[in-house]
């Protein structure tokens, strides 16, 4: 989640205060990765850095109103007209998790994803439960809500069937063909060991 590309997109409607940011913010993602105020200011000083934000008027409350520059709107320009990039690898941690398990002797990798499918399905059915507490059910605060919510049942879906598929490859091969004993051979790169300097001599 790009919370500083996030912000910006919220700034090029007209400038706004840190907390106003992060209400802002909270309204327009059903408020479901909530932000502390803490998280907003340092945004914003990153922004500010970088020449995509301003500060503007102090009101009469003490607030300080950011606003965004010129490079700043052209930022979410490009953000919104770009795809989401995914990378190569994954540091999913329960993909990691799994794979690890599956090289250790002695674990039982069936017993872990039981446990995790009983999380993930009990996840799954709260989010299904899950009601809009906002008070306009039909305006664009609920949609945006919604939209939220959906990614998150359908990601809980796909980690169900995930699972499921691992188990099923996992029932296809003896117990421990997979495991693996530390290397004996040495891996070549790693930190060199340190060595003194040689003594330089020094002139009489």
């Amino acid at each position: 989640m790009s919370v500083r590309q996030s912000l910006l997109a919220i700034l090029d409607q007209g400038p706004c205060y840190g907390y106003q940011l992060r209400a802002e913010f909270d309204r327009r993602t059903g408020s479901t990765w909530p932000l502390n105020v803490g998280q907003i200011y340092n945004t914003l000083d990153r922004l500010e850095r970088d020449g995509l934000v301003e500060k503007d008027d102090v009101d009469e409350q003490g607030h300080v109103y950011w606003r965004i520059t010129d490079a700043g709107a052209a930022e979410v320009r490009d953000w919104l007209a770009a795809p989401v990039e995914r990378g190569q690898g994954t540091r999913d941690e329960l993909a990691i998790k799994l794979a690890v398990a599956a090289t250790l002797p002695g674990v039982d990798v069936t017993a872990i994803i039981q446990t995790q499918r009983r999380a993930s399905l009990a996840q799954l059915q709260e989010l299904n439960r899950a009601k809009y507490a906002g008070s306009s059910p039909d305006g664009p605060e609920e949609l945006a809500w919604s939209l939220v919510v959906d990614s998150m049942i359908f990601a809980a879906e796909a980690e169900v069937r995930w699972l499921d598929h691992t188990e099923q490859r996992l029932a296809l091969h003896p117990e421990r063909t997979f495991s693996l004993e530390l290397a004996t051979e040495r891996p070549k790169r790693g930190r060199p060991a340190r060595t003194e300097a040689p003594a330089q001599d020094v002139p009489a």
